[in-house]
């Protein structure tokens, strides 16, 4: 992972022998990267004081806890303890380039006692406790002596200075009494120390960041176990609203095959029935029987069509995920446009799903949103040297805004769909609009 002003390729130069603008403003991005780090540093080392201060805190709320009165403290240094660990864990994310999890689990419903014995028997807030002890010494070992080298390269250089400045007894024997020092003048003999110090510093400052970084990732992020638990968890929960969306999905065919095409069926047979009686009496009624028997064929014929394109539209088998959209965005009565960066066909299921989500957040923009414009952008992204990849889609609208996936607007569906593929659904609809839903599905590409 390389950082600003980091693994830099020296400029050879041509030529003209002068250096690219990037290249000549690299050191300076190396040394705002360094001086930005030394900010840090300071703040981290007040919150390794401020994290023993805590962990202080909550090892007398748990022993007041024993006798029976250290319930409210315990809850507050726990609430302060997880939100003390969250800013570490965004400092972490930002400066290794990855997020970091929250490992905690969610506390049950209940009394505020269950809660709190399920906080505390969580094993996520244990480890938030041994990373306060931790930091409270690391932190010295990283931050602390990143500033350390830092201001003591700054002192160094400024020596004369505070010699001068200060009361004869301060300062003078600065690396023992074998070495003292009797005027300002051979005080410069310690001026060389501040550039060897600045320099420990410039080259140990990102590094020593991100060992604290490391750290706290290692601390405070979730567990193999624990991921592996919430990967269950995650699985059992998408099963389960996968085999409810079939279920329904199954009801929804087995009525609109009862309330239509076999209605439709059910009377074209009388229809042909009393025809069939009719026929050598009155001719011209059986033609009207029969004229009508076509029209129930016809009607009956348009809604099993209709019900077919519902399961998997033709349009979608035929011509792929990019035609399918194409022909929704057409027979859309609002101005739609569509953007498609696909490689090639992708799994039948995953298009459907695609096609689908896509028709549901049309359907919102339609019915709710009041839009007059809507622009839809699909892409596929491969991960690297595979053809696995992500696809994502963003469905975007002028509308009133509003659309929230708890709200029960159709999202809701659309997110237990995705989540079937390990899919996800976010919404961004502030009040007034403009509305954009993003969908993401990991799938490959043919």
């Amino acid at each position: 992972m390389a950082y600003p002003g980091e693994g830099q390729v020296p400029y050879e130069g041509g030529k003209s022998g002068k250096r690219p603008a990037s290249d000549a403003a690299a050191p300076r991005a190396a040394l705002a990267l360094r001086v930005s780090l030394l900010g840090w540093s300071f703040v981290l080392l007040l919150g390794s004081v401020l994290g023993f201060g805590l962990l202080t805190l909550w090892a007398t709320s748990l022993t007041l806890m024993a006798l029976g009165v250290g319930i409210p403290l315990t809850l507050l240094s726990t609430v302060l303890v997880r939100w003390f660990a969250d800013l570490h864990r965004q400092w972490a994310a930002d400066r290794l380039g990855e997020p970091v999890a929250r490992p905690y689990s969610p506390p049950p419903d209940g009394s505020w006692a269950v809660r709190l014995r399920a906080i505390l028997r969580d094993p996520a807030t244990w480890r938030d406790w041994a990373w306060l002890a931790t930091n409270s010494v690391t932190g010295w070992f990283t931050c602390g002596l990143s500033f350390l080298f830092f201001v003591c390269g700054v002192f160094y250089l400024s020596y004369p200075l505070v010699f001068a400045l200060t009361p004869p007894e301060v300062f003078r024997t600065p690396l023992g009494n074998g070495f003292r020092l009797h005027s300002v003048q051979e005080s410069f003999a310690m001026v060389p120390l501040g550039p060897v110090f600045l320099l420990l510093w410039y080259t140990t400052a990102v590094r020593l960041a991100n060992l604290n970084a490391l750290l706290v990732r290692a601390l405070l992020a979730p567990t193999a176990q624990a991921r592996l638990r919430a990967r269950v968890a995650q699985l059992a929960a998408s099963r389960a609203e996968t085999v409810d969306t079939q279920a329904g999905e199954l009801r929804r065919i087995e009525r609109d095959l009862h309330d239509g095409a076999q209605a439709r069926l059910v009377s074209l047979g009388m229809s042909l029935g009393l025809a069939e009686q009719l026929l050598p009496q009155d001719p011209r009624a059986v033609a009207e029987l029969l004229a009508e028997a076509r029209a129930s064929t016809a009607g009956a014929l348009t809604e099993l069509r209709d019900l077919v394109s519902g399961i998997h539209p033709p349009v979608l088998a035929d011509r792929g995920l990019d035609g399918a959209l194409e022909a929704l965005a057409l027979a859309n009565p609002i101005p739609t446009t569509v953007v498609t960066s696909l490689p090639g066909r992708l799994p039948a299921p995953v298009e459907s799903a695609a096609y689908f989500a896509v028709a549901e957040a049309l359907t919102n923009a339609i019915k709710h949103a009041q839009a007059q414009r809507i622009d839809i952008h699909v892409e596929f992204t491969p991960y690297l040297d595979t053809t696995a990849g992500l696809l994502t889609i963003r469905v975007w609208d002028d509308g009133r805004g509003g659309a929230a996936p708890e709200a029960g607007t159709g999202l809701r569906g659309v997110a237990r769909r995705l989540s079937a593929f390990d899919g996800t659904l976010t919404a961004d609809s502030p009040p007034g609009g403009p509305t954009e839903i993003r969908m993401s599905l990991p799938c490959a590409s043919s």
